[in-house]
């Protein structure tokens, strides 16, 4: 056999090999592609039923960290878009559940756009070899209570202070000139205003801190409207004259709401009274009342004051205790801070609402709206009381 015939038929077993080696190759791959793939994990029906019944939010996340199941509000907090968690610290703590096997608890903040921030406690543990669950409870209200009741007591204590060192001031001085009747006069008369004022900051603490309970109201009745105005009235009575305001009602009468008497009564009174404590002396305050027809009818009732105004900035703080428009000029008026936070729980219990309306150096509007008891009618006469 010549040389050239070697060389052909050695090319032709080359090609031959080669080609079994990639039909080989191809019936393997071929065969691997149709061996069974393992199962993905499956929720045991029975835990799906327990945690069905469940006041937790859960999800159960498998070992490829695909979310296999989850409830509606792991959904709504944030943490579960589809199947994938988009909370890294919770993918993390998951991660070292699985690896470890003990039980994790953390307390994760999610960051919210246009709103603040959620507190959500997340206990995570495994469940079988190959699942992992977490259950997650909201906490947002529990710590906006705890940061309320915080921020309260740190603001009790700097109001309590300022009129019980008034009050110790003013008792040395006494001491200091007892040989001097006029000076003994006038610091006990400091005195006394100081102690008033202790009082009624004390009283306003107590009735919000009572209506802050969110107790519904026991035994509500029909209360007349036009005797918590005409009480309103008398009380602001003697500050009104002294300043010269008028104080003018007017409006729907024989109107009804219903609640409770005393509520309803405080409430009128401290949005007149801070009508008055914050007019321009010769100026007026308006109380007008009316029925607003709906599915529910309400009253209404408006109180207009000719007084230094609100800036628009400051509006959404109002109703916040102890918060004071002008801080400056709270000594004068008397103010606590507390009133109209006192008017806005009387409204929520009652389930109504109070809304303001001011234009800074023009005056304001407070309007209180409340369920009309609906045994009653009524007829209109406006009415004016000068002091």
């Amino acid at each position: 056999m010549n040389p050239t015939t070697q060389a052909f038929l050695a090319a032709i077993l080359g090609a031959v090999v080669a080609g079994s080696a990639v039909l080989a190759w191809h019936i393997s791959e071929r065969q691997q592609r149709r061996s069974p793939s393992t199962a993905p994990p499956v929720v045991p029906p029975e835990v799906a039923t327990v945690l069905s019944v469940l006041r937790s939010s859960a999800l159960v996340v498998d070992d490829d960290d695909v979310v296999v199941k989850a409830s509606a509000p792991t959904y709504a907090l944030g943490l579960v878009r589809g199947t994938a968690l988009l909370s890294d610290e919770l993918a993390t703590l998951v991660r070292q559940v699985r690896r470890d096997g003990q039980i994790r608890e953390t307390e994760l903040v999610i960051g919210r756009t246009g709103g603040p921030d959620r507190h959500v406690v997340a206990r995570v543990a495994p469940l079988g070899t190959r699942l992992v669950l977490a259950l997650l409870d909201d906490r947002t209200r529990e710590r906006r209570i705890e940061a309320v009741r915080r921020d309260f007591v740190a603001n009790v204590s700097h109001e309590l202070k300022t009129p019980v060192g008034a009050i110790r001031v003013l008792a040395d001085a006494v001491g200091e000139a007892s040989d001097d009747p006029v000076a003994v006069k006038r610091f006990s008369s400091r005195m006394l205003i100081e102690s008033d004022r202790l009082t009624e900051l004390v009283q306003q603490i107590i009735e919000l801190s009572r209506l802050q309970g969110d107790e519904p109201l026991e035994r509500p009745v029909a209360v007349d409207i036009d005797a918590v105005i005409e009480n309103a009235v008398d009380v602001v009575r003697v500050d009104a004259q002294q300043k010269h305001i008028s104080v003018v009602t007017g409006g729907k009468k024989g109107l009804f709401v219903t609640g409770n008497e005393e509520q309803v009564m405080t409430a009128v009174t401290n949005l007149v009274a801070n009508a008055v404590n914050y007019s321009e002396p010769g100026s007026s305050v308006s109380i007008t009342t009316k029925v607003i027809s709906g599915q529910t009818d309400t009253v209404s009732i408006s109180v207009v004051d000719q007084g230094i105004g609100i800036p628009s900035y400051e509006l959404d703080r109002i109703f916040e205790r102890f918060y004071r428009v002008d801080p400056a000029r709270h000594r004068s008026t008397g103010g606590t801070g507390l009133g109209l936070s006192i008017v806005k729980h009387v409204a929520a219990t009652h389930g109504g609402e109070v809304k303001v309306w001011s234009v800074e150096g023009q005056g304001s509007t407070f309007t209180l709206t409340l369920p009309q008891h609906v045994a009653h009618t009524s007829a209109t006469l406006p009415q004016e009381v000068r002091p």
